[in-house]
């Protein structure tokens, strides 16, 4: 592994599936025996809020059932280790990276851990249900809706993203299907930039033939020896 000074991690579902989480979709087009229609857009929710609120609570309260694994780990070791620039993006909405150790993660697709206040647009930390309507901690009104990104609306902070990815000398995708847009773009974008491209996965990816370089296997496995040979050793 050659001296990378500046390092972009894009993680996704599979890194956190070996901790108990299920991937977000199945071929059937489901999530959790869910439409995808029904529970992950804006439309779903203006036409069921119980059934999407209640959707939410039950994936925030198994959350708490589940632990980081040795990918998650491994990636905050290289956080703390590692000399240069490191931008850790995730599209998961699990707290599993941060659990894990990681201290600077970018959410781009939102967090369950957070809810969004459709009054105010103010973000408040949140563990608790949705379903019952609590109010705004912000400004009182029962407004309250997971803040998670949902199809159709905007990922976060992209402008930060996209300045990273033409900045680094190294693009690493784990655990992406390469299927979801903007982020399966991010590869094409580092290497217009002349960055080498990493992909470590369970087994090919959509976008697997615009990498440099392509391992497959467990996250847990592939992840903790690429740190290490980050870190040299």
């Amino acid at each position: 592994m050659a001296k990378f000074e500046r390092i972009v991690i894009l993680t996704g579902a599979g890194i956190s599936a070996e901790s108990g989480i299920d991937t977000f979709r199945d071929a059937g087009g489901l999530w959790e025996k869910h439409r995808i229609e029904d529970v992950a857009t804006p439309e779903g929710f203006a036409r069921d809020p119980d059934l999407v609120l209640g959707f939410y609570d039950q994936r925030r309260e198994a959350l708490k059932g589940v632990e980081p694994n040795a990918a998650h780990k491994a990636l905050a070791r290289l956080e703390a280790e590692f000399p240069g620039d490191l931008l850790l993006v995730t599209q998961n909405v699990d707290n599993l990276h941060e659990r894990g150790g990681s201290r600077d993660v970018l959410h781009m697709h939102g967090e369950l851990s957070s809810a969004l206040c459709t009054a105010c647009e103010m973000r408040s930390p949140w563990d608790a249900t949705l379903s019952d309507r609590p109010k705004c901690p912000v400004c009182q009104a029962p407004s309250l809706r997971p803040d998670v990104v949902w199809f159709g609306e905007m990922p976060y902070r992209m402008g930060r993203i996209y300045e990273a990815l033409s900045a680094c000398d190294l693009f690493v995708s784990i655990g992406t299907s390469g299927a979801v847009y903007p982020a399966a773009g991010f590869v094409q974008e580092a290497l217009m930039n002349g960055a080498h491209t990493l992909e470590l996965n369970l087994e090919p990816s959509e976008g697997s033939r615009f990498f440099t370089e392509s391992r497959h296997g467990p996250a847990s496995v592939l992840v903790a020896q690429w740190v290490d040979e980050v870190l040299g050793g």
